[in-house]
C-alpha cells in the first residue's frame, strides 16, 4: 500500500486495489450520478465549442513556421542549466479517442498559473488505425521535445486512450528513460467493454478487455523508471467496470487517485483534479532505489 505523498489531506484507502468498484447506497449513487452527468453535458457543451481551435497540431516552441519565422518560446522563467535535477520538465499533453488538443485548456491554463512553461499539447489523427502506430510517434515527437528544450526526461499526462498511448510508449517501448511521470485520467488500463457497437474501429477493439494490446500491457516490465499516477473516477461510464482506469502491474511504480462525484470528460477540466495533477508533477519523490509497489490514494 502507497499513499501519494504529495497528496497529504487524501484519507489512506484500506486494502489493496478492488477488483471492481465497490456497491454504494442506492439513493446516494442516483443522486452522485445525477449531479456527474449534468456536468458531463455542461463539459461537453464547453467543449463542443472548443473543439474546432484545436483541430490544428500545435506549433512546438522554437519550430520554424512559414515566412521563415519561429513560434514563439515559453516566457521567460528563472535560469537553469539543460538536464539540471532544478530543470523544468516538459509536459506533454495528450487526448483521448476522437479529440483534440482543446480537450486541456483548462488544465493547461492551471498549470501555467503555477509556473510551468514548457507545455505541449500533441494530436494523433483519428484515423489511426493503431495504438502501437500512436505510441511511436509519440516516441518521436517527445525526442523532438527534448532535443528542443535541451532537457532529458518530460512529464505527460494522458486523458483515456492518450494514457494508454503513453502507457505503451513507456512500458513497450522504451520510453520509461525519457518518461519521469505519467499521470492518466481514466485511462483504460485493463480494458473497457463500454461502447461494443463501436468496435468498428481498429483501436476501439485494441481497448476491448483481454485484447491483445492490453495482455501485451501485463506483460512483465522489470527496470520500469517510470512513476505512474492513474486518476480514476467512480462515476466514470466509460470505464467498464470502473476499476479498470486503475494501474494494477507488479513491475509498475503507480498511485491510483479515486476521484469523486465527476464523470469521464470532467476529468481533464475539473479543478481539484488539476490541482492534484500539478501536484503529482511537482513531486520530487526519488525514484532510485525505491521498490515497485502499487497504491491507492482518493481526491474528491
Amino acid at each position: 500500500m502507497k499513499v501519494l505523498p504529495f497528496l497529504p489531506l487524501l484519507p489512506r484507502l484500506p486494502g489493496s486495489l478492488p477488483p471492481r468498484f465497490p456497491r454504494l447506497p442506492g439513493p446516494r449513487l442516483s443522486t452522485a450520478l445525477l449531479g456527474a452527468t449534468v456536468l458531463e453535458l455542461v463539459v461537453l457543451t464547453g467543449h463542443l465549442a472548443a473543439y474546432p481551435f484545436g483541430l490544428t497540431q500545435e506549433r512546438l516552441p522554437g519550430e520554424r513556421l512559414p515566412q521563415g519565422r519561429r513560434a514563439p518560446g515559453p516566457p521567460p522563467g528563472p535560469p537553469t542549466l539543460p538536464g539540471s535535477p532544478t530543470a523544468e520538465r516538459p509536459v506533454v499533453l495528450l487526448h483521448g479517442f476522437i479529440d483534440n488538443r482543446s480537450v486541456f485548456v483548462l488544465l493547461r491554463r492551471a498549470l501555467a498559473r503555477h509556473g510551468r512553461r514548457h507545455l505541449a499539447s500533441l494530436n494523433y489523427s483519428p484515423l489511426t488505425r493503431d495504438l502501437r502506430t500512436a505510441a511511436e510517434l509519440l516516441g518521436r515527437h517527445v525526442e523532438e521535445i527534448c532535443a528542443r528544450t535541451g532537457q532529458r526526461e518530460v512529464d505527460i499526462v494522458g486523458h483515456s486512450l492518450g494514457g494508454l498511448i503513453a502507457r505503451y510508449y513507456v512500458q513497450r517501448l522504451g520510453g520509461d528513460h525519457r518518461v519521469r511521470t505519467l499521470v492518466t485520467l481514466g485511462t483504460p488500463h485493463g480494458g473497457t467493454a463500454v461502447a461494443p457497437g463501436a468496435d468498428v474501429h481498429p483501436i476501439v477493439r485494441q481497448m476491448r478487455g483481454g485484447s491483445p494490446l492490453i495482455e501485451e500491457l501485463r506483460l512483465p516490465a522489470p527496470g520500469c523508471r517510470t512513476r505512474f499516477v492513474s486518476f480514476w473516477s467512480e462515476l466514470d461510464q466509460v470505464m467498464v467496470p470502473v476499476g479498470t482506469a486503475c494501474v494494477d502491474h507488479p513491475d509498475l511504480d503507480a498511485v491510483n487517485v479515486r476521484v469523486t462525484g465527476i464523470g469521464h470528460l470532467a476529468l481533464p477540466v475539473h479543478p481539484a483534479v488539476a490541482a492534484a495533477v500539478r501536484e503529482a508533477l511537482e513531486s520530487q519523490e526519488a525514484r532510485e532505489g525505491t521498490a515497485s509497489s502499487t497504491g491507492t490514494s482518493s481526491v474528491a
